[in-house]
């Protein structure tokens, strides 16, 4: 007899079986279960480090092909403006600041007393020698030498009449008519009328001359200022006060100091007989106004400057030099022969010296010292290169030793363009013997070696 219990409890345990699920189900469940809530920002920073590293190594990867890419293209030309070194002649120049003088200035005034008359000159007129200028009243003058005559011919009657006298008494004294004391008497009264006829002829002449300074007339040739006085005004005599100046204007000195250290040089090529030029330049020194020689100098050193004055002299013939005006004079002390020129704008400056980029047959720059001696306008005497050898003007802030360079322009002493300029022609000597270094003409250096 089958158990009852028995089989429902095999039935139980049968249908307990059939719910329990497959080992897949079970992996499947576990997969969707959601991670414990306390890992997550693990993760997150996990996932933030790995775009980072990711970042940085496309960074480097790109920097080093770009520079690889950088350091396998060829350096660029620099463009730059060329000249050419070449031999020749340079000045040494003293400048200084001169003050223009006339060689003549006149100012008149008036010699006698009297009313103005007539004034015979126009405001800034040039005039002659002699030429008249102002008239003052001459009718008292006038008078007092008619005065002056009247008496000088009163006494010279006396003086007459006496001399008679005389004559008569010495052919009575021949004869014993006479005694001998009224002779000499009588030639003492000859002598003192003679001294009355020759103070008369001083008055008259006095008179004359004071007749003669109411005409007022140009002592020199030379520019009439403006007008001072003008008709119908009374002069006194011996006035300070002016009537009329006039200024010589041809020829014109102009007066500048230079320094004691010059003065050798100067005193030789003077004692040497040599005539040494003056340029008078404007005050930007860039346009010459007149040309003239240094006619002498000082005859002393002014001790609170160490500076001695020099006067040069100018013809003017066409009145470009004005009285007191200022003006920047040239003085060419001595010539420098056979000197090596380069432009002045190629020459550089830094803490070792002066220095020019010399262009070599391959087109490439080479910086070579010089030593800068002279300079002429926009011309400087070196010493380091010789003649025909191309040096850069410009392009300074990008040029370096060995860059290769492109030639714009300039113009090329060679076929090859340059030349390297070592063994063509030994430096100048001597240059720059204490001449001027115009400053204003170099560069201000902006390439250093």
């Amino acid at each position: 007899m089958p158990d009852h219990k028995l089989e429902g409890l095999q039935d139980q345990t049968t249908m307990t079986n059939s719910e329990t699920p497959s080992p897949e189900l079970r992996h499947s469940f576990s997969a969707q279960e959601p991670p414990p809530k306390g890992h997550w920002w693990i993760w997150a920073l996990l996932l933030i480090a790995l775009a980072v590293g990711g970042v940085f190594y496309y960074q480097r990867h790109s920097s080093g092909d770009s520079s690889k890419a950088k350091a396998a293209a060829p350096p660029r030309a620099v463009p730059i403006t060329t000249a050419s070194s070449h031999t020749g002649d340079i000045g040494v120049f003293v400048e200084a600041l001169g003050t223009v003088t006339p060689v003549y200035t006149v100012t008149v005034t008036a010699r006698v007393q009297g009313e103005i008359m007539e004034v015979h000159y126009k405001e800034g007129q040039m005039v002659k020698k002699g030429d008249p200028l102002l008239e003052i009243d001459p009718r008292p003058y006038q008078a007092t030498l008619t005065q002056g005559e009247g008496q000088l011919a009163h006494d010279q009657a006396l003086l007459a009449e006496a001399g008679i006298d005389l004559d008569r008494y010495k052919s009575a004294f021949s004869r014993n008519a006479i005694a001998q004391q009224q002779v000499y008497d009588q030639e003492q009264a000859v002598l003192q009328y003679e001294g009355t006829v020759k103070n008369d002829e001083g008055m008259v002449e006095n008179a004359r001359v004071n007749l003669g300074y109411t005409h007022i007339a140009s002592p020199i040739d030379g520019r009439v200022g403006l007008r001072l006085v003008d008709p119908g005004n009374i002069v006194q005599a011996g006035s300070t006060t002016p009537l009329v100046v006039i200024t010589q204007l041809q020829p014109i000195t102009v007066i500048f100091s230079v320094a004691e250290d010059y003065l050798p040089q100067i005193m030789k090529q003077l004692r040497q007989g040599h005539s040494m030029p003056v340029a008078a330049l404007d005050r930007t020194q860039e346009q010459q106004i007149a040309n003239g020689s240094l006619l002498t100098l000082d005859n002393q050193i002014d001790t609170t400057t160490g500076t001695v004055k020099l006067k040069a002299v100018f013809p003017n013939a066409d009145d470009a030099l004005f009285p007191n005006q200022f003006v920047n004079a040239r003085l060419l002390v001595e010539t420098e022969h056979n000197s090596t020129l380069v432009p002045t704008a190629a020459i550089q400056r830094s803490a070792q010296g002066a220095f020019v980029y010399v262009v070599k047959p391959d087109k490439t720059a080479q910086m070579r010292p010089v030593k800068a001696g002279t300079t002429d306008g926009n011309e400087t005497a070196v010493e380091g290169i010789g003649p025909d050898t191309m040096v850069a003007l410009s392009g300074f802030d990008r040029l370096q030793d060995g860059a290769p360079v492109a030639i714009r322009g300039g113009k090329q002493s060679s076929e090859n363009g340059s030349s390297s300029g070592d063994d063509q022609a030994a430096p100048s000597q001597n240059s720059g013997h204490g001449g001027k270094k115009s400053a204003r003409n170099q560069p201000d250096g902006d390439a250093s070696p």
